[in-house]
């Protein structure tokens, strides 16, 4: 890993990212889907809808759903039968998902804080391993992609839900303007927080382009890796296999 890392648009110190990124989202934890529906127009709920369609949870198979802390996934999958465990490395934001599956009447999730570059799990403990609008948020992602390797059984499969750069001509322009002019006055409107709202949107345009994520994906093992870019790529659906 690098001495230095992005922060939105900032360089920092690696030592620091963890910690400021945790700050950010134990600003936003309550206001989640507030959050996302700034950021997407509301549309993450669909894209999410589609992204546990695509991972195919199925009775019997232990999943991790990691950076998953309010629960929206594993909601989603919680129907499959599957064993889920929800791991966030933000007690704030699992604390937010804990008191929403209360709410929804889900039971049976297990609720784990954890640091996605050095998991407790052993290996090969895990059928499946998401991540959705988690990844870029990760100090170390190609350490972080190893440990999802490492913990998933052989023919294991690995999802990961991300915002990305779209390569619609004109929709690129419109969507930028938004999201750098109007989302984190959102913030500050709905959240008293303009600047959480302003790094989360700084963190998309630092993350990898989708060639090369799927590069960092194969370098950390999986094979038969595939992008599935939404909005033309304003969020892409990554995944990959382990044998």
């Amino acid at each position: 890993m690098p001495d230095t890392v992005s922060f939105g648009y900032e360089d920092i110190a690696a030592s620091e990212k963890t910690a400021r990124v945790g700050q950010v989202f134990s600003s936003v934890a309550s206001k989640y889907d507030l959050m996302n529906d700034a950021m997407s127009g509301g549309l993450h709920r669909l894209w999410k809808d589609l992204f546990v369609r695509r991972v195919k949870p199925r009775a019997g198979e232990h999943i991790l759903d990691m950076a998953g802390g309010t629960g929206d996934i594993a909601f989603r999958m919680a129907p499959s039968g599957a064993a889920i465990t929800v791991a966030d490395i933000n007690p704030e934001m699992l604390a937010v998902g804990v008191e929403r599956a209360a709410q929804r009447g889900i039971d049976g999730l297990v609720w784990s804080e954890a640091n996605a570059e050095r998991l407790q799990w052993p290996d090969k403990f895990f059928d499946a391993y998401t991540i959705a609008f988690g990844i870029r948020n990760v100090t170390d992602i190609p350490a972080a992609l190893r440990e999802a390797h490492r913990v998933l059984k052989r023919g294991g499969r690995f999802y990961v839900l991300e915002f990305s750069t779209t390569q619609w001509p004109g929709f690129a322009e419109v969507y930028d303007a938004y999201s750098h002019h109007l989302v984190p006055r959102l913030g500050k409107l709905l959240a008293n927080d303009a600047d959480s709202y302003r790094y989360l949107i700084e963190s998309i345009r630092r993350f990898p382009p989708m060639p090369e994520f799927e590069g960092m994906i194969r370098d950390a093992g999986f094979t038969q890796t595939k992008v599935e870019p939404l909005l033309g790529g304003l969020v892409a659906i990554h995944s990959g296999w382990k044998i």
